[in-house]
């Protein structure tokens, strides 16, 4: 195991680096992967749907550990959707019917 704090490149070259997003949980972390296409955000439960995102609409208080900290961590979303991430929602049904699974790549 290794503790780490803020952003982390996990390989050393920028393919893969954990981002802090907590809020759900106290040491949430998602996912930035680099493809030959643009970068792929994988929140996990930072954001479950393109409307948390989108709207802002956090999950019950039940399923939330820090409202500031989720807002915060919607905000990275955001701000890297705007450089052209994609972002891969946690529990979107919509968004997933139209993400290649596996054994297809993602490009």
């Amino acid at each position: 195991m290794r503790l780490i704090h803020g952003e982390h490149d996990l390989f050393g070259d920028g393919s893969v680096t954990l981002i802090p997003t907590y809020g759900h949980t106290p040491g949430h972390q998602s996912m930035k992967v680099r493809l030959a296409r643009g970068d792929v955000v994988l929140t996990g439960d930072a954001c479950y749907m393109r409307k948390t995102l989108d709207d802002l609409h956090l999950p019950h208080r039940n399923f939330l550990h820090d409202r500031e900290g989720m807002l915060a961590s919607l905000q990275i979303f955001r701000d890297l959707q705007r450089r052209g991430a994609r972002i891969f929602y946690g529990h979107d049904v919509e968004h997933w019917a139209n993400v290649p699974q596996a054994p297809l790549e993602v490009v």
